[in-house]
């Protein structure tokens, strides 16, 4: 069960319009936010929406282009460095040296945070206790599986108890599982008042989030919680179609009316009506199926997923895209 995060008053990141160009590409164009003390704040979107640049942005690793902001007190622009004595970062590669030790490489996050030697070994003892390598101290960091590689790579981000954490997608690569009891170490962080600020592409892991940031090309398109996402942006009855041959099933179901848009979901496909009644797009998708011969499984009304959020979103902002000017529109 997810505990309410220990503070929902004191706001510690809080950014305002913020860019980030790469020559005449624009990385980051104007995003703005505010994530509170004890939160737990996901930033979801596909591979280069831009989510991994904004948060090396609020490291202190990359200057703004343009913008305002501020991380545990300090300007994004002026006290970079005072930013990074405040966090943990967790990048997806983890971080860690593979050709030293668990305990070596401890020792060397130890010695960046210069950590006081009392308490360098209290929180030593800790990390190795959460991360579950008491009796693999001494492996080489390169042996070791993704699972423990990962809480290892947590526990080194925040040895010197940073109230603010950065993970940059810290469950890429490990299994199922591992993910899990990475999020319980989430969960436990946030409870003792510590921010934390995710990326994550994976659908189910934006569900344990206190509130979500929908990212693409650079726009941040939806915030909220994920219930809230999952009323406030889909209106629209969604339709659980379940079908032989579904990829061919969805071509027939987006050429009807009664029908926004359609799209790939596990073995079938959901599909969005055009209203909330569920019942007219139903209908059509039946005799539409049954007369190009497909043999029908299920075709019912189910409450909406965030995939079925998310794509109906990217679809939208797609469509804004490439819509003509309103001037010049028939």
């Amino acid at each position: 069960m997810r505990a309410e995060p220990a503070s929902s008053s004191e706001t510690v990141v809080e950014v305002r319009d913020l860019e980030k160009h790469f020559g005449s590409f624009r990385a980051v164009a104007g995003i703005s936010f505010a994530v509170r003390r004890g939160e737990i704040f996901g930033f979801l979107g596909p591979n280069g929406a831009g989510k991994s640049t904004t948060i090396r942005m609020l490291c202190g690793l990359l200057t703004p282009s343009a913008g305002s902001g501020r991380v545990a007190g300090f300007d994004l622009m002026r006290e970079a460095e005072q930013i990074k004595t405040r966090i943990g970062y967790m990048s997806q590669r983890f971080s860690l040296y593979d050709e030293l030790t668990v305990e070596e490489n401890i020792d060397f996050y130890s010695g960046i945070y210069r950590l006081p030697p009392a308490r360098k070994a209290e929180r030593k003892d800790w990390v190795l206790t959460m991360a579950g390598l008491r009796d693999h101290r001494q492996a080489r960091t390169a042996v070791l599986s993704g699972g423990w590689k990962q809480r290892l790579a947590l526990g080194c981000a925040v040895l010197h108890e940073p109230p603010i954490l950065f993970l940059d997608e810290p469950t890429s690569g490990v299994d199922p599982n591992s993910r899990r009891r990475f999020w319980d170490l989430i969960y436990e962080l946030s409870g003792h008042g510590v921010t934390v600020f995710v990326t994550t592409h994976y659908m189910e892991e934006s569900e344990y989030c206190d509130r979500l940031g929908v990212i693409y090309r650079g726009e941040l398109i939806a915030l909220g919680p994920p219930r809230e996402l999952k009323t406030r942006h889909m209106q629209e009855a969604v339709i659980e179609v379940e079908c032989e041959r579904p990829h061919d099933a969805m071509e027939v179901v987006e050429r009807l009316p009664e029908v926004k848009e359609a799209a790939l979901f596990g073995r079938g496909l959901h599909a969005v009506a055009r209203t909330v009644d569920a019942g007219p797009a139903a209908a059509a998708i039946r005799t539409a199926l049954a007369a190009a011969g497909f043999r029908i499984l299920k075709v019912e009304r189910i409450n909406p997923t965030l995939e079925d959020v998310f794509v109906s979103l990217i679809e939208t902002r797609d469509r804004a895209a490439t819509a003509p000017p309103a001037e010049v529109r028939r």
